[in-house]
């Protein structure tokens, strides 16, 4: 799907603001590949993005969108009103806890009407009604999976190919369903071991996600028998990326460590430790999207007054790595880092 690429990088789609079409046009020319994050849209909002990415790019560009659940019956007035002092603190409320599919119908019906050569999916398989769709009008099926089990539920389904996520992953876990009694939301494998365990059953190709930050990451990545890698956090400080300021400044810092929570959207997500993560993740409940509804008010507040202990702060565990700059220097240095990279492992065995 991705071995005609001059350079096995993919720009991750990140929902909520930092991918935009400026991000995803600026790998495109660099001889990479990009996505834009369909997650949290309306569908007359994306085909705004998708207009002008396509100006950008000449048509060579993937879409995310999240497959939605099932509706959770979690009691969510415990949270919200645990929630209730943190809002008033910014002077908001917290916002109405209701589920919603993300108007995935209507972004379905959206990708197949314009034809997006590569469509992925996130928190699930889409029905084999939809990806066939999806094949007749020319569209590539990429899914996000993080076990070799969700692997064999993909490629029966017909995915074309298959986003494997390790644990070290920032923001959320692609996970088809959430364990509640596992903080990580279901079983954890590093990236190295779900792409051994997930080529073992299925020989549909690969692509490497979950922390890549330098050009060693994804030499690695592509010995261990991944077509190409796919990178978030390494673009988060891009010049292009719509990263909010606050969250910019916090990632320059690197001084916080990473952990997964579920207290800003319901469902497990890697981010940068604080205030708000450190006092609600143990309470918050396996309520999504509806938690991230209920949290949101309290976010933007947030990020309004410049304070990063009640924003989302999502980033892969190796995030102090990561540079800054334009999109296309980034993939440079990459590129750069991984042919050194493989040059030394060439001496090793030599």
């Amino acid at each position: 799907m991705f071995d005609s690429l001059r350079v096995p990088v993919i720009v991750a789609p990140m929902a909520g603001g930092p991918s935009t079409p400026e991000l995803v046009g600026a790998a495109t020319r660099a001889g990479a590949f990009g996505f834009l994050a369909g997650g949290y849209l309306s569908a007359a909002a994306l085909v705004g993005q998708i207009e002008r990415t396509r100006e950008l790019t000449g048509g060579e560009f993937g879409i995310n969108l999240f497959v939605p659940g099932i509706r959770s019956t979690v009691d969510t007035r415990p949270y919200a009103r645990r929630l209730l002092e943190e809002a008033r603190h910014f002077g908001v409320e917290p916002g109405d806890p209701r589920w919603d599919d993300d108007a995935y119908a209507a972004k379905i019906d959206l990708v197949v009407e314009r034809r997006i050569p590569v469509v992925s999916f996130t928190f699930g398989t889409p029905i084999e009604a939809d990806i066939a769709r999806l094949h007749e009008v020319g569209s590539k099926v990429l899914v996000t999976v993080t076990t070799p089990e969700e692997a064999r539920h993909a490629a029966a389904a017909g995915a074309d190919g298959l986003c494997v996520q390790g644990f070290e992953a920032g923001g959320h876990r692609g996970l088809f369903t959430d364990d509640p009694e596992s903080p990580a939301g279901g079983d954890v494998y590093g990236l190295l071991a779900v792409l051994r365990l997930v080529s073992a059953v299925t020989d549909l190709p690969l692509v490497a996600a979950g922390g890549l930050v330098h050009g060693a990451d994804v030499a690695a990545a592509l010995v261990a028998g991944a077509t190409a890698t796919q990178l978030g956090t390494a673009f988060l400080r891009a010049d292009e990326a719509g990263t909010h300021p606050v969250h910019r400044r916090v990632l320059a810092e690197a001084d916080r460590p990473t952990a997964f929570t579920r207290a800003f959207s319901g469902r497990p997500a890697r981010g940068l430790v604080n205030q708000f993560s450190r006092e609600h993740s143990e309470h918050a409940p396996p309520a999504y999207p509806q938690i991230h509804h209920m949290s949101k008010p309290i976010r933007s507040a947030a990020g309004e007054a410049g304070d990063p202990e009640a924003m989302s702060l999502w980033a892969g565990q190796a995030y102090p790595a990561a540079g800054s700059g334009p999109a296309a220097e980034i993939i440079e240095r990459l590129c750069v880092q991984a042919q050194e990279a493989l040059g030394r492992g060439g001496k090793l065995f030599g």
